[in-house]
């Protein structure tokens, strides 16, 4: 039972589709799913409106992007205000020609655009060719206030730098939120390696929740995506993880409306305890601006 201090949380984890018009209303289906459920945030997976497109380059793909504000995000904001929640979306955004970028858009439970977050570490992997598309975000690790609390947003490749988490905890975020689109190569990865990955996945972001006190939620989606020999299994495995890294909730590999009660009291009582932005040692990490120590 969800205790009144507690603040809910879905996280909606499934396949998309190749019908960019079906897969919104599949994303509008789940954020009425978590309003019934009480839920005052969802967070959808990484480019929800599409298949996974960034395993080729290809021209014709850039008609995928729109604008924010524009349809979609006019979708979304719809279904947030009737569902009375707070949507946390991920869309391929036309800023202007020849400069798109991945781009988390935040609609408060009033419907209205609380703020947009532009991916800032772009992949260039095999099966991975985001660098093709994104441009580099460029409005900084800034946290979006909403009518739950000040959101951290990131998205999926900025799941793996500390430093992405810690500067947005630093501004004042009281969670950090990640859409995310990852998965295995099963040509390449035999099981072994596809349980180290995801080891690696949630260890990680585990790490960011301990080392900022901060609850840490992140959405995948599932399936199996791509053309010819490229294609992803995309693990699944959406999880929200409390301050001191403990599992709140975990999905498998199935479609799935993952819901977890979040205490945002516990930020404040472990900050007095584990007081690591007090000892900080600030004035030594002058080389982190660095690439690298040589």
């Amino acid at each position: 039972m969800n205790h009144p201090h507690n603040l809910r949380v879905a996280v909606a984890q499934y396949a998309c589709t190749p019908d960019p018009a079906a897969n919104l209303e599949l994303a509008v289906e789940h954020i009425q799913r978590a309003g019934a459920a009480d839920a005052r945030l969802v967070l959808l997976p990484e480019l929800h409106n599409t298949r996974y497109f960034c395993q080729r380059e290809d021209p014709a793909l850039f008609d995928l992007a729109e604008p924010v504000p524009g349809p979609s995000t006019e979708r979304l904001a719809e279904a947030a205000r009737q569902a009375g929640v707070v949507v946390v979306g991920s869309l391929f955004e036309r800023r202007a020609a020849g400069i798109h970028h991945n781009t988390a858009v935040v609609l408060d439970s009033d419907g209205s655009l609380a703020g947009r977050y532009r991916k800032m570490h772009i992949p260039d992997d095999p099966e991975y060719y985001e660098k093709y598309y994104f441009t580099p975000g460029d409005l900084g690790f800034t946290p979006i206030d909403t009518s739950i609390g000040r959101v951290g947003v990131l998205v999926c490749w900025d799941q793996w730098y500390p430093e992405a988490a810690r500067l947005m905890a630093l501004a004042g975020a009281e969670m950090l939120i990640y859409p995310s689109a990852i998965g295995w190569d099963d040509a390449t990865d035999d099981t072994e390696e596809q349980m180290r990955q995801l080891g690696a996945w949630q260890g990680v972001q585990r790490g960011h929740a301990i080392a900022n006190s901060l609850p840490v939620i992140a959405s995948n989606r599932i399936g199996v995506e791509g053309e010819r020999n490229t294609k992803i299994r995309f693990w699944g495995h959406s999880f929200a993880f409390g301050p001191q890294g403990e599992t709140l909730a975990e999905a498998g590999t199935d479609a799935e409306l993952l819901l977890a009660d979040i205490d945002p009291g516990r930020r404040e009582q472990l900050r007095r305890v584990w007081p690591f932005l007090r000892d900080r040692r600030i004035d030594a990490f002058a080389d982190l601006t660095k690439r690298y120590r040589d």
